[in-house]
């Protein structure tokens, strides 16, 4: 069992290195965008949430070196506006309450789900479109619905969500540290 999981990891480690130029490009739209005023806005579920977490905490504080901070909003962090939209809206549009809250046109929603099926994740995506927010979606095998509806996506090719999860966070570490290379010497602009 543990050595099929490092062969797994191992395998979807070797395809997504194939993505490189495509993290290469959001971290360089990522860096204008959030330097000219932008935000991101980050979801997920479980283990997805806790990526879409880990994202927005690495450009509000630092990853690789000291730098200015950068809005990113986990859309599920705050707890209490979560609860209660939940509450009174219901799963499904949970993160998609929040995209229209949070999200302006020039925003860029980072969604993660490692099934592509997360009806409140799709529902955010769907949202965000519609505001003009540039949607990435990271996932698990695609073709899946979130693949379809959002601006690009990089799906891992992997048999289990254990390792898509893994293969998710050296995606946003690799995100993270080419941002930090492409905005060494820029000063946000306030918005």
């Amino acid at each position: 069992m543990i050595e099929q999981h490092f062969q797994d990891l191992g395998a979807a480690a070797w395809q997504i290195s194939s993505t490189a130029p495509k993290l290469r490009s959001w971290a360089g739209t990522l860096a204008d965008r959030l330097t000219a005023g932008a935000r991101l806005l980050t979801c997920g579920n479980g283990g997805s949430a806790a990526e879409a977490q880990h994202l927005s905490g690495e450009l509000t504080g630092r990853f690789l070196r000291d730098r200015r901070p950068y809005s990113a909003i986990a859309l599920h962090a705050d707890t209490s506006a979560f609860t209660a939209t939940l509450n009174d809206y219901g799963e499904q549009e949970v993160f998609a309450r929040a995209v229209r809250a949070h999200g302006r046109p020039g925003d860029v929603l980072v969604a993660l789900s490692t099934s592509g099926r997360s009806q409140n994740v799709l529902a955010a995506a769907k949202t965000a479109r519609e505001l003009g927010v540039l949607t990435w979606a990271l996932t698990g095998p695609a073709p899946n619905d979130l693949a379809a509806v959002c601006d690009d996506v990089i799906a891992v090719e992997a048999p289990g969500v254990a390792t898509v999860q893994e293969i998710h966070l050296a995606l946003i570490h690799a995100l993270c540290g080419e941002f930090d290379a492409l905005t060494i010497d820029r000063v946000p602009e306030r918005r």
